[in-house]
């Protein structure tokens, strides 16, 4: 029988959601024809980084943590420059 710990079950939520991404975007593209990257991509891939990150540093695993510290910044950085341009043409869509 498996022991799980907090921490464990944090690491597999953040391993479940990591792992949502692809079958979200998978389905995005295939319902457009053609490859697109949905923002609900980037809230899954942030949520995911953010647990798994917390795994490794419970975990202690310099390797891991190098690994998922990065994301949790780029995925970040992506969610803000989406909503920054979606708050852009609404804007524009105003003011025309």
């Amino acid at each position: 029988m498996i022991n799980l710990d907090f921490f464990a079950v944090i690491g597999f939520i953040g391993q479940g959601l990591f792992s949502m991404r692809f079958i979200i975007q998978w389905i995005a593209s295939e319902r457009a024809g053609r490859s697109v990257i949905p923002f609900s991509f980037w809230i899954f891939s942030l949520g995911g980084s953010v647990l798994l990150l917390t795994y490794a540093i419970y975990r202690k695993d310099p390797v891991f943590i190098l690994g998922q510290a990065p994301n949790v910044l780029i995925y970040s950085r992506n969610i803000y420059l989406l909503k920054k341009g979606r708050a852009t043409e609404e804007g524009d869509m105003i003011e025309n």
